[in-house]
């Protein structure tokens, strides 16, 4: 079979789905060696890849209009039997027989202009956009899927799906990234702190988790917490009315600098107000860290007993909690234990023999 799979979103720089397609592709390549595989990258990757694999260019920016037009010609031309999507962001104009990852349905849950850099002018037109695309994607792909189970009920739920269209979608479950520092010479961190990897927008919820750790640094002004993400409007917007010298951005961080961050920190906090799956709370457990989650949307059926769990909402539940894990042992003892035992359930490798198996189906279909 003749497959395309679109990785132009790739890396981890540009936040989790980058990651996901990164290590969809590090495993796929070891397991699949029959298959032919065209890659969509938006500029030239540096990995070694098997003979049965080949790079193609397409410089096409995701979510813009030259995505919907150059990129449904780019994939008649190739003539693929199946193309994967990894994200919602199909070609209205490509009738192919498709795959697509949703990962979750943030834009539906948050369709706020706090979530755009654009006027109100131009976010309405790129929201109704989004939802044709969307909504397109869901109807004609072949299978989609779905990075957890509530993922899945909220496409059903949002989309009207009846029982068969349904059948369609596979909950697939994503993996968990351990990465080791090249430094060898330890970081200048402080001895006591909370940390946050990802991105800031809107629905990550940091701004109330900067508020929640003022009122607590007034007790332990020995703490500190640090949010680690690639520096961006969002992240800006959040750094301009700071006035907590406690509270550090680093920007960026390599993965192979991340251990540091993870290995020093008292506990990992993830305020977050919706997620499909979660993955950055995962990677804080497999270092051994504890982890405070939020308790909405997939968090806990992806974090199961192995998070202290807080209402996004209330700032003294958080607080509270907070106080709980610096000063409960047997509290952070059972969260790392039970982490690692979590962790143990979530494989890239696994999640790629799943997909790989969706496309054999679809072979003989």
């Amino acid at each position: 079979m003749r497959i395309v799979i679109d990785f132009r979103i790739f890396g981890t720089k540009p936040g989790g789905l980058g990651r996901y397609n990164q290590e969809f592709l590090s495993e796929l390549k070891k397991l699949d060696k029959s298959n032919h595989y065209i890659l969509l990258f938006k500029e030239t990757p540096e990995i070694n890849l098997p003979d049965n694999f080949e790079i193609k260019i397409c410089d096409c920016h995701w979510y813009g209009i030259k995505e919907q037009i150059v990129l449904p010609w780019v994939l008649y031309k190739l003539k693929p039997d199946l193309v994967h999507f990894p994200h919602f962001n199909v070609p209205i104009f490509y009738s192919g027989n498709f795959v697509v990852t949703i990962h979750d349905l943030i834009m539906t849950k948050f369709p706020s202009r706090k979530a755009s850099t654009l006027n109100t002018f131009w976010f309405k037109i790129k929201y109704w956009f989004y939802k044709q695309v969307i909504r397109n994607a869901v109807k004609n792909s072949k299978k989609i899927i779905a990075v957890s189970k509530f993922t899945a009920k909220d496409i059903k739920e949002y989309f009207q799906l009846e029982d068969r269209e349904a059948k369609k979608i596979e909950v697939i479950y994503e993996g968990v990234s351990t990465y080791f520092s090249s430094q060898k010479e330890p970081f200048n961190l402080p001895q006591n702190y909370f940390l946050y990897i990802g991105n800031a927008y809107p629905h990550k919820n940091l701004e109330f988790l900067i508020e929640v750790f003022k009122e607590f640094w007034q007790k332990h002004s020995e703490y500190y917490l640090i949010l680690v993400g690639q520096k961006n409007y969002f992240y800006e917007k959040l750094a301009k009315d700071i006035d907590c010298p406690n509270v550090i951005f680093t920007g960026y961080v390599a993965d192979d600098k991340l251990d540091s961050y993870y290995k020093n920190a008292r506990a990992y906090i993830f305020p977050s107000l919706y997620e499909g799956f979660g993955l950055p709370p995962l990677e804080a457990m497999s270092y051994g860290l504890p982890v405070l989650s939020s308790d909405s949307s997939s968090l806990p059926e992806v974090l199961g007993h192995s998070a202290l769990y807080f209402n996004p909402k209330d700032r003294e539940d958080l607080k509270k909690k907070m106080f709980e894990i610096i000063n409960d042992n047997d509290l952070r003892n059972n969260l790392i234990r039970t982490g690692y035992k979590q962790i143990d359930k979530y494989s890239w490798r696994k999640m790629s023999e799943e997909i790989l198996e969706i496309y054999k189906k679809l072979d003989n279909v």
